[in-house]
This record gives C-alpha cells, structure tokens and sequence, in this order.
C-alpha cells in the first residue's frame, strides 16, 4: 500500500515536471511602421474615394428600399401575430367560461 502511494507520488512528481517544463517562451512582436505606409498610399486612395462615392449612395439606397420592404413584411407579420394572439385569448376566456 506504502509502495503503491509512493510510486504514484513519484508519477505526479515527474509529470508536474514536465507540465512546467513545456511553457512556450513569449513572442514579442515588433510594432508595424503605419507612418510610412499611409503617406504613400494617401492620394491613390483620395482619388479611389471620389469615384466610389456615387456608386456608393446607389448601394446604400437600393439596400435601404431592401430594407424597408422587409421591416413593412415584418409589421404585417407582426399585426397579424398580434390578431392571432388575441384571438387565442378570447377563446381561453370562452373555454373557461364553459
């Protein structure tokens, strides 16, 4: 009994050891110079900007009129959802009442 609590000892010892033993070291990583990179690609990008703006707007728009397609069907559902539920509640009433 001595003997097995000894050899288990043992175990958990070599094993902590070799846990510990297994840490990665720290990597450091060198910040980016963002300085450089963005004084040379400023006027590609100012020149980019301005003849995206207006395909742009006509992205945005035709989503926005996406968008309020699908919030009027939500109301709809919604309004419905609504009549539906009090429907349910008038007929709990009926059902308790006879």
């Amino acid at each position: 009994m001595i003997r097995n609590s000894i050899i288990v000892l043992l175990i958990g010892l070599a094993l902590g050891g070799v846990a510990n033993s297994q840490s990665p070291a720290p990597i450091i990583v060198q910040p980016a110079n963002a300085a450089a990179a963005t004084s040379t690609s400023f006027k590609t990008a100012d020149l980019a900007d301005t003849q995206s703006i207006p395909a742009a707007i006509k992205l945005l728009e035709q989503i926005k009129a996406g968008n309020a397609d699908v919030l009027a069907k939500q109301k709809a559902a919604l309004e419905k959802l609504d009549e539906l539920q009090e429907a349910a509640d008038q007929l709990q009433i009926f059902a308790k009442r006879g």
